[in-house]
């Protein structure tokens, strides 16, 4: 039997452009532990489609796990733009509020 991951994998292996499909597989790598794994999913997520917006929260939450909170920083920054771009003032508004929180670390 297959693994989650195994299975997301798999979804991505039929379609490399599958935004959603390597989300869940940053996602899953952030829910197994595999932090650095999940961040450089969530990278390459962003590199292929820079208006995926939850991308950049999420991302922004696992950078924050490795203490790397500059990064984390300006992810947000980066999803707050994104979030724009794409006309969602809700999630826009979610980044905002969470870059806002970082600022005293």
């Amino acid at each position: 039997m297959k693994t989650r991951l195994e299975q997301l994998q798999e979804l991505l292996a039929d379609d490399p452009d599958d935004s959603f499909a390597r989300y869940c597989i940053a996602m899953e790598f952030d829910k197994l532990g595999r932090l650095d794994e999940a961040a450089a999913q969530f990278r390459d997520l962003i590199d292929r489609d820079a208006d995926y917006a939850a991308a950049y929260f999420m991302a922004s939450k696992t950078l924050q796990k490795l203490g790397k909170i500059d990064d984390a920083r300006e992810m947000l920054a980066g999803g707050i733009a994104a979030a724009k771009r794409s006309g969602d003032t809700h999630a826009a508004e979610e980044m905002t509020e969470a870059l806002n929180q970082l600022e005293g670390q």
